[in-house]
Order: C-alpha cells, then structure tokens, then sequence
C-alpha cells in the first residue's frame, strides 16, 4: 500500500472577507447601475467567509487580459508551488533529489514548460525526474493525483512520488460575466496550492510512518453530464461551466458509486472514520450528506474549509486531508475515505487505512 508521508498547503498573503470580494466582482462583472442584490444573496449563500487571492483585490480590475492573467499565473503558481513542495519534502523527512516522480495539476492557468519543471533546478530535483503535468481534471484533480501517485508506487514501491496541485481561481473572472454560473464561481472559489509526499510500501520511511495509506481507488466517468462543470475557454480565457443540476447528480449517482465501492472493501458508510471530501459548495456537501445518510460531523473539516479559503479547486481535497492529520486524525486501523468531483462528470474515489 502507498503510504502517505506529508500533506502541506499554502495559501497567498491576500486575505479578504467575502463581503469586500462581493463588492469588488459587482464592480467588475455587473453593468453600470445594475441591482446588485441578486449578487449579494449567491455570495451571502456560499458558506464562503474568507478567501485568499492572488493579487490584492484592487489589482484585479487592472489585468488587461487573458495574456496577462495567465502570466501571472505562472508568477504566483511558482511561489506557492516552491513553498508547498519544500515545507511538504521537510515534514516527509525526504530531500528533492529523492524523488522519482512529479505530477502537477492545475486547471486555473497555463505553463510551457509546466510548473513542476520550471520549479525542478530550484528545488534541486533530479534531472531524470519524470513528471506528468496534469491540465483537465478540475476539482478533482486532487483525489485523482492521488490515485495516480498510487498507481505508480504500486509498481516501484521502492521510490517516492509527489502530488503538487497549484489553483488561482481568481485570475481567471471573467469581466461583465453577469451569468449565474459566473455569479455563484465568483461566490465560491479562492486560490490556493498543496504538495503531498507518498513513498512505496518498500521504502524506509514507509517504515516509519504512522499516516494513512492508500488501500484502493476507483474512477468513474458519468456519461451525459459533460455540461455539468468545465469550461469554456475563448479569447478572453476561462469561462466557467456550472450547472445548477450539479447537487441532483451527486444524490443520483455518487451516494450509489460510494457505497459499491466501500462494499467491494466488506465496508459501509458508517465504518469510514474520515471523509476527506472536496466541498465543491454547500449544496453539494448537503447532497452528500443526504445520500450517504452522513454523521452530522462527518463534514464539518470540509465546511470549515469552504469557509475559511473558499472552494481550492483540486487544491481544497488536500487542504482537508491535511487538517484531517492535524486536527482529527482517525483511529489507527480504521478506514478513510478521500472523494472529489470534476469536470466530465467524474468522481475520484481513494481508500485509506490509518
């Protein structure tokens, strides 16, 4: 089994209350005069009450661009890339030289070369480091990075991996998008980015350390819901796809997928100890809740989380693995359960064992 040896995020400095990031995007997004109230209520709704961005908020309404937005990308993903990789290789134990793979994945930026190989020489990874930079996946990029990471320490379990998930969901508003999709984006998501560090069952510090591990995943593809979540990408960069069907395909087809897939393990709901689940909005995780017939505190890191920062995109699922460690790690031996939704509709399933 893949053992999970350090979960680390990082969020940039700019920090702001929902209700300064509301009047900002009214300024941005809504025609001259318009009534903001439609507005308010989505970002009042959106169990959001703090969020990390970029750039200050006052930048925003000066970025002239899909170009320039994206090079800020690039700009900021690197420095938050760097600290979360270095801070996550620290507290594992292990040096960048040790690590034999890289996947990186972003959904909120473009990078040629990727993030990951412009980091590599100022981090000091390996020059035969093999990498597989991710753009596609969305959300649930970081449940599937994860399942990945597993794939292949399960055939080298003598070698260490790296997750590094980099989202700056805010560079990417669309100017005058009154759309509600557009409207409800700008309610939920923030920046942030996280590293995680998993070494094969072989490796030493497998050996040594008491965090979870990776028993099994599962990936589905629901056909017929591609215009669920995604984007739409044109000339002034990314424009959100989010569909308000979204809570009723969740309690269509991701209770059922969750319970199929925890039985193949002799496993019920109630004996997973630890949700680790991408809080893709109030709405979703309330459709979780219902469908799985959840503890009423099952949630409450993932609610703690959309609170604090927002919805991270694939960097959320691995901020709430991380507080889960840290705040309320489960008993040792029981089962744990990471899950996140993207763009497809997809579901990435990740069995762990504490």
């Amino acid at each position: 089994m893949t053992q999970i040896a350090a979960v680390h995020g990082v969020l940039p400095p700019h920090r702001y209350q929902q209700a300064e990031i509301t009047e900002a995007v009214a300024a941005m997004c809504l025609p001259p005069g318009a009534d903001r109230g439609v507005l308010r209520r989505l970002h009042s709704s959106a169990a959001v009450s703090t969020r990390h961005l970029a750039l200050p908020l006052d930048r925003y309404a000066e970025v002239t661009g899909f170009g320039e937005a994206n090079d800020l990308f690039i700009e900021t993903a690197l420095e938050l890339g760097e600290r979360a990789m270095v801070a996550a290789l620290a507290e594992a134990g292990l040096a960048p030289h040790d690590v034999d793979l890289v996947i990186s994945t972003s959904v909120t930026g473009l990078a040629v070369p990727s993030v990951e190989a412009r980091l590599a020489a100022r981090l000091g990874l390996r020059t035969d480091v093999k990498r597989v930079p991710v753009f596609g996946l969305g959300c649930v990029a970081g449940a599937a990075g994860l399942a990945r990471l597993h794939d292949y320490l399960d055939s080298r379990p003598d070698q260490v991996a790296v997750l590094l998930s980099v989202e700056l969901c805010s560079l990417t508003l669309q100017r005058r998008d009154d759309s509600v999709p557009g409207m409800v984006a700008g309610a939920l998501f923030g920046d942030g980015a996280a590293a995680l560090v998993a070494v094969g069952k072989d490796h030493p510090r497998a050996r040594e350390q008491a965090g979870p591990r990776v028993v099994a995943t599962r990936s589905r593809l629901y056909p017929g819901t591609e215009r669920a979540l995604g984007w739409d990408i044109g000339d002034s960069g990314f424009a959100v796809v989010l569909g308000a069907e979204l809570p009723d395909l969740v309690r269509l087809h991701v209770g059922e997928e969750v319970r199929s897939f925890l039985a193949e393990h002799d496993l019920k709901p109630a004996d997973v100890t630890g949700w680790v689940c991408h809080p893709g909005g109030p709405k979703v995780l309330e459709a979780l809740d219902e469908t799985l017939a959840l503890d009423a505190r099952a949630l409450d890191l993932s609610r703690r989380s959309l609170a604090e920062v927002g919805n991270l995109s694939s960097a959320s699922v691995l901020h709430i693995l991380r507080d889960t460690l840290a705040l309320r790690p489960p008993p040792p031996g029981s089962a744990g359960l990471l899950l996140a939704l993207g763009p497809g509709l997809c579901s990435e399933l990740v069995l762990l064992r504490w």
